[in-house]
């Protein structure tokens, strides 16, 4: 996609890690089910570009970066704390006080630790109740803080989450299979550039980018993953970028819960409505006329070498998070894993895994020996029909015989 016709958040832009449940606490808190939770004002790993003033975090000192011609910002993000209630909740009221001068937003979000895996991100509008997508009793907020070039920094102060029961807005569901849609997929390129989670773009890169922060995984984290299939090969990629064309568009998620373009049916892009039937007068939520319509883009190692596409193409994308089923994460210290059509290191390359992300197992069978990082094994997992993964590369439990 050319660069006048994308939009990329600032560069300092990071997001929360995907802390695992042994980082918390190891006792539930001591307070009553329904007493308020303060997160220390701390921000954890995964914060850039904010500073601490007492309760406040307020937005940092780096200059403003160019996300495409027409948008430039300021923006930070702190991640707090993970908290555990007394018991588990289906909703919960965050509270806190915001200041936005001049132009500039600050929002918290939460999310959910449900069946041992991080739900995506929801904004919480500060003492109503927001929905979980399942009753949990461990949440993680972030402060996301986005301001012009010039002009005041927003700020947030006293944060605190607490659990309740009452009936909240348009539930999040996890479903029984993750969401599929047919999407049209544009190349990234920008090597050298900062993602919206930090990460500096290398040459043959393994990651894709989604018009919402709602999907969107630390660096170096596969929490939120996407499988992008064409006919005959498929990759698996973490999501560490914003775009493109929008923004707030969690297209991957019903109307009723859809954050922007509640009326477009679960799974189509708002750009590819705008390019395709005018839909918002054919334009992006900042006013651009859409010029194609892109729901998802890939790194150069995803688009040339993962999926062998020479140009711009509409691909089948599963978005990992929003449904149950098996999953093993990619143990590499770098770069890519391949994906063979046989339980052997020596069957043809059908596909690849980045660095950190999820795939989806159907199965295990034996084949091959191999040494990885999860030791030697002659397990394979099927990933998908026809393809395979050594299982000495996937942190992963047992699963049935294929």
């Amino acid at each position: 996609m050319h660069l006048t016709a994308k939009l990329r958040t600032a560069a300092c832009l990071a997001v929360a890690v995907a802390i695992s449940p042994l980082a918390l606490a190891a006792g539930p808190s001591s307070a009553s089910p329904t007493d308020p939770v303060k997160p220390a004002a701390q921000p954890v790993d995964g914060s850039t570009n904010v500073r601490v003033d007492g309760q406040r975090i307020i937005l940092g000192d780096a200059p403003a970066s160019m996300g495409s011609v027409e948008v430039r910002q300021r923006s930070g993000i702190a991640n707090l704390a993970p908290v555990r209630f007394a018991s588990a909740a289906s909703a919960v009221v965050v509270n806190y006080t915001a200041g936005t001068p001049d132009r500039s937003t600050a929002e918290v979000d939460v999310r959910a630790l449900v069946k041992d895996r991080w739900t995506e991100w929801t904004p919480a509008k500060a003492g109503q109740p927001t929905a979980l997508p399942d009753a949990s009793d461990q949440v993680q907020l972030r402060i996301i803080v986005i301001a012009p070039p010039q002009g005041g920094s927003p700020w947030i102060s006293d944060v605190s989450v607490q659990p309740t029961d009452k009936a909240a807005e348009s539930r999040m569901t996890i479903q029984a299979a993750p969401l599929k849609s047919h999407v049209f997929a544009t190349r990234e390129g920008l090597v050298g550039g900062t993602t919206a989670n930090g990460h500096v773009i290398a040459s043959r890169d393994h990651f894709v980018a989604l018009p919402s922060r709602r999907g969107l995984a630390s660096n170096g984290s596969g929490s939120y993953t996407v499988k992008v299939c064409t006919a005959s090969r498929c990759a698996f990629e973490p999501v560490w970028d914003v775009g493109p064309w929008n923004t707030k568009d969690d297209y991957w998620n019903p109307g009723a819960t859809r954050e922007m373009w509640k009326d477009l049916p679960q799974g189509k892009p708002e750009s590819q409505a705008a390019y395709q039937n005018g839909y918002n007068g054919g334009k992006d939520q900042f006013g651009r006329t859409v010029a194609n319509p892109a729901g998802i883009d890939l790194a150069d190692g995803v688009f040339w070498d993962a999926l062998k596409l020479t140009d711009n193409s509409w691909v089948d994308a599963t978005y990992l998070w929003t449904g149950d089923g098996g999953r093993g994460t990619v143990s590499i210290s770098s770069g890519y894993l391949n994906v063979r059509n046989s339980a052997s290191s020596s069957g043809a390359v059908v596909g690849m895994a980045g660095k950190s992300a999820q795939v989806t197992v159907e199965c295990q069978t034996t084949g091959q020996s191999v040494t990885g990082s999860q030791g030697t094994t002659n397990v394979w997992l099927r990933v998908h029909a026809g393809m395979y993964v050594s299982k000495a590369w996937i942190s992963a439990g047992s699963f049935g015989a294929c």
